[in-house]
């Protein structure tokens, strides 16, 4: 099986010489489709640059990250456009929805922007807003809807496309443990009933536990990768504590 994403050598350096920060410091992985990869670190590792290298939101300093056979790092304008609109969907830890938007209009909107049908684009609606069960919040605002619902919809906007694969960054970060479960369990059955592609950034065990597999990352390397094997999810999650307590951080909640 063909990877969907290839990182090699990836490297980002922030500042001038002398004062320079290398955030990553070579990294190279692969994802594989249909996988839920977990990056995890204590803060200031660099999972989030990582992230947002793969998001085409900054530019690395070296490396390569290839998706469809595309150097992502070459990228622009329409090309990067068309990248970010069809082949990643982003979930963001503030929801970052359009407070004059109701939910189905934040949700729509991708499709307006990337000039799918209306007929289309209703039928992805009404789908994911039954799966994630959102349909009662589509015509409010979001200040109108819990934290909860707020992310179910925000996944919905980051799923109307049909991309390739999903980048989540701390999408429990802003949730209570209720509702962070509740957005984890979609997550995975997501992953599990329509084999989509999640690449999911967290500080947060309990979120990682959904994972198949996890690299952590330490100074801008991976130093230690987890996979879940036939263990129950609760078995993995101790494991994760394991490897989270030598990084100083992890999360000690309830599943």
């Amino acid at each position: 099986m063909e990877a969907i994403l290839n990182i090699e050598n990836l490297v980002k350096v922030y500042g001038n010489v002398p004062n320079q920060t290398k955030a990553l410091n070579g990294i190279t992985f692969q994802v594989m489709p249909g996988e839920f990869l977990g990056i995890m670190g204590s803060s200031g590792s660099g999972k989030s640059t990582l992230l947002n290298c793969i998001a085409t939101v900054i530019q690395p300093s070296g490396g390569s990250i290839v998706m469809g056979g595309k150097d992502l790092t070459s990228l622009n304008g329409k090309s990067l456009a068309n990248y970010r609109g069809k082949n990643i969907g982003y979930l963001f830890q503030n929801f970052e929805l359009l407070d004059n938007l109701t939910g189905s209009e934040n949700i729509l909107l991708p499709t307006s922007l990337h000039n799918v049908s209306e007929k289309e684009s209703r039928l992805r609606l009404k789908q994911l807003a039954e799966y994630l069960e959102i349909t009662d919040v589509l015509d409010k605002f979001p200040m109108q809807m819990s934290g909860g619902q707020r992310q179910r919809v925000a996944t919905a906007r980051a799923l109307i496309l049909h991309p390739k694969m999903i980048l989540a960054d701390e999408p429990t970060g802003a949730l209570d443990s209720k509702n962070a479960k509740n957005v984890m369990e979609k997550l995975s059955g997501l992953n599990r009933d329509d084999k989509a592609t999640i690449l999911m950034v967290t500080h947060d065990s309990n979120a990682a536990s959904f994972c198949k597999r996890i690299l952590f990352i330490q100074d801008g390397i991976i130093f230690h990768e987890l996979r879940r094997g036939d263990e129950s999810q609760r078995e993995f999650y101790e494991r994760i504590l394991k490897v989270m307590a030598q990084l100083g951080g992890g999360s000690y909640n309830v599943l």
